[in-house]
Parts: C-alpha cells; structure tokens; sequence
C-alpha cells in the first residue's frame, strides 16, 4: 500500500504543479524563440566622392605658374575676385575658397579634399589637412624666383 499512497502523492503533486508551469510559461517570454528580423539593406547610394566634384571653369582666364621644391608645379586661377582659385595639382584642377587670416596671407581651402593653399609674398605652399603634411613647399613665381636688387641707400 505504501507504493499506491506515494503513486498517489505523485499525481496530486503533479496535477497542482502542472498548471501552475502552464500558466507561468504563457507570462514569461521564450528568449530562445524571439529572433530579430534581419538588418535591412539600405537602398541609398553612398554620396559622390570628393574627386568626383565637377571641376571649375577656367575658361579663358590666364593662371599664374608655380615651380616648387622638388620639382613640383602648380597653376593657380582667379576665379571670382580674390575669394575663390581653381588650382591645377597632379593634373587635376581644384576649386579653393578664400579662408580669413590674422597674419595677412592668403589662404584658400577645399575642406573635402583636404586641400590648403597658403600664399605669403615671398612664397607659397600646397598642404593636405586631411594627412597633415606638405604637398608642395617653396612654389614661387618666375617674379618670386627674382633676384632682387640690390638698393644703394
């Protein structure tokens, strides 16, 4: 009898504890079964790089011609007025916008290509922002490049 009273022990505690699981299983989320959808594909296209910019019209305007140190050249158009250049690098030409100085020089920029111009009287240089070195150092006109006279005084 000992088999039959602990058999029936069994079901009644099964029978209490079966709904209750029951009822505790529809409350709780099944975290194995909740799967994220798959990420979307975006459908847009990535902007134009920075070397696809539509180069300037320099169209019947005289550039002035730099050599620089290790034989480097450049031209450099005026635009419009003295606030924007077009400046022909590496076969390229880049459009440039004037940035204010305290010191007096001239300083065009192209911040998407990293490109800056900086123009002082005896010289000027050609930097690339973006990598933080010198592209062209020493660039001089054929009138910077001049000997000056000497004054007697």
């Amino acid at each position: 009898m000992k088999t039959v009273s602990a058999i029936a022990l069994l079901i009644t505690s099964l029978g209490v504890a079966l709904p209750s699981m029951a009822e505790e299983a529809k409350t709780k989320p099944d975290t194995k079964a909740v799967k994220k959808p798959p990420a979307k594909k975006s459908t847009k296209e990535a902007p134009a790089a920075a070397d696809d910019e539509k180069e300037p019209d320099i169209a019947g305007l005289t550039g002035t011609a730099y050599d620089c140190e290790l034989g480097n050249k450049l031209t450099i158009y005026q635009l419009s007025d003295t606030d924007e250049i077009a400046l022909r690098w590496n076969k390229r030409l880049h459009h440039l916008a004037r940035v204010s100085t305290t010191t007096g020089a001239n300083r065009f920029e192209n911040s998407k290509k990293g490109l800056v111009w900086i123009g002082i009287p005896a010289k000027g240089m050609l930097l690339d922002s973006k990598k933080g070195q010198q592209l062209a150092n020493e660039c001089k006109t054929l009138e910077q490049s001049a000997p000056k006279a000497a004054s007697n005084g």
